[in-house]
Formats: C-alpha cells, structure tokens, sequence
C-alpha cells in the first residue's frame, strides 16, 4: 500500500476563545427553544459539546488551503467527537491538529483531520474527489442500519434562518447563504451546514433516551444528503444497549431522513452520560 504524502501532516495549533453568548447562539442556532433555561440562559448554562466543533472548523479549512484537495468540489463526509470533559460557559481553548490517515476510494480521497485538545477529540472527514488512486488503503465500509424497528422516531423541523444564523457561528462558506455559490457548488440553493442537521437531531435523541444533551460523551454519523432550511426530518433512534463498554450510559444508533425519503445522516451513533457522575473524563483511547 502506498501512503499519501498528506497522511502525518501536522496542521499547527491555534487558541481560541469564545464566551457564554457564543455558547447560547450556538445552541438557539441548532434549535434549542428559548424555554431551555440550561442551555439558552447564562446564569444556568451547561454546553452543548457540539459547540466544541465550531471553535476547531479551522483545521479542516486550514488543510484545503494547502492544496490538499480542491476545496470547491470537496464536501464533509463524516464527523467524530469524543468528549474528554464539559466545556465551561466560557473560556479558551488550544487546539491542535494534524491530518491522522487519508484513505484511497479510488476516484476520490479521504481525508481524516483530527483535532486535540483537553476537552475533546474530533475528527472531520473531507471526501474529495479526483485526488484518489495514488494507491493508498481503502478504508471501512459504511456501517449498516440497524435491522430492526426502530425504538425511537421524533420529528424534528428546521426553519428557514437556520443556516443563515449557523453560520455566525465561524463556518460562513459561501454555499450556505448565496444561492449563486450554492449552484456553483451543484445544489439548487443555499443548504443546512451538516453539522448543524446533526446538532439539530441530537436534541431529541438525547430526549428520547432520558439524557441531558450536554452530557454527551461520544458522536458519529455520515452526511448523507443535504438538508435545505424548512425541511422536516425524522430521526429514527435503535437503542444500543451496552455499547459504551461498561454498561453505563445510554447509546443509540440512528438515521435522519428528510420528508422526500432522503437519508440524510446515515451510520450516527451517540452515547450519553445519564447519571453525572459517570460522566468522568474520558481518555483519547
């Protein structure tokens, strides 16, 4: 097997800040109502985990603008987070990044870039076609939906500002608010970032399975087609019942399909901490 020149590159670290009005947009952004004290309110706040991907986006950028791939054909493939400890309401992060493996799919690349710091891991996947073939391994395959009914199904509506208010969140490519870019980019207009389609879901998962969303430990899921701003979708949840290796907690698998029969995320997987004091930090590995 021949391994890409990109594979082991390391991306540099970066400091970032962010303040509980940073951590209240986000969560008002990926649709928590304004009765959510917990998650909307500074005086009792607890963040949402996912909030920590916003403040690393820079890594996977910063990759594209070396010329790893073609960034106007390249799209999010997948995305892991695994969750060391809760952020705080505000305070600063050093993060650092480096490009972990990238797989050959033939026509197409993956590029696993993996970001560390005290609080999380995260690893973005970036397919990107034409820079495949150099010989590389394959990777796995796509995880299969579970076969069986699911235990959970809620719906779950998004509205028509969501990615314009998304956005401010630091993820502001152009695709996601300008119809032309949007075209550019082969879709009939302005699309739902992915990770906030997979914000969006997790709120009610978490409801569903009896768990504080901020008490998630570990996520992963495949975009699998892109959300528009007002679709509506179903989040279809199979409960994965000792999957956290130690009986603790609650883990779920899951779908998320638009009104069309559009899968939309596929292969997601979350695991949350249903009692506060399991919910200790969690080693890289």
């Amino acid at each position: 097997m021949t391994v890409s020149p990109w594979q082991g590159r390391e991306l540099g670290t970066r400091t970032v800040s962010f303040t509980a009005r940073d951590a209240i947009l986000y969560a008002l952004a990926v649709g928590a109502p304004a009765d959510r004290l917990d998650l909307v309110y500074e005086e009792r706040l607890r963040v949402l985990p996912t909030f920590a991907l916003t403040l690393a986006q820079w890594a996977p950028d910063a990759l594209g603008a070396l010329g790893a791939f073609d960034v106007t054909t390249a799209v999010h493939g997948s995305q892991h987070l695994l969750v060391k400890r809760p952020l705080e309401a505000s305070g600063e992060l050093t993060t650092t990044a480096r490009v972990a493996r990238v797989r050959d799919k033939g026509s197409a690349a993956v590029f696993d870039v993996e970001v560390s710091c005290a609080y999380f891991t995260a690893t973005w996947s970036i397919f990107a076609p034409g820079s495949g073939g150099f010989g590389g391994e394959r990777g796995p395959s796509a995880p299969r939906r579970p076969d069986r009914p699911a235990g959970h199904t809620r719906t779950v509506v998004t509205h028509s500002r969501q990615a314009a208010l998304y956005r401010l969140l630091g993820d502001r490519h152009a695709m996601h608010i300008d119809p032309v870019a949007a075209k550019a980019a082969g879709m009939p207009r302005p699309f739902l970032h992915g990770l906030c389609t997979l914000a969006t879901s997790l709120l009610p998962l978490a409801g569903e399975l009896g768990a504080h969303p901020a008490d998630l430990v570990e996520l992963e899921a495949r975009f699998a087609a892109p959300v528009f701003p007002g679709d509506r979708l179903t989040v279809h949840g199979w409960d994965d019942a000792g999957a956290d290796g130690e009986g603790r907690g609650a883990a779920v698998r899951f779908e998320v399909a638009a009104d069309d029969a559009r899968t939309v995320l596929s292969g997601g997987r979350a695991r949350f901490a249903t009692d506060p004091t399991t919910h200790e930090e969690t080693p890289d590995d």
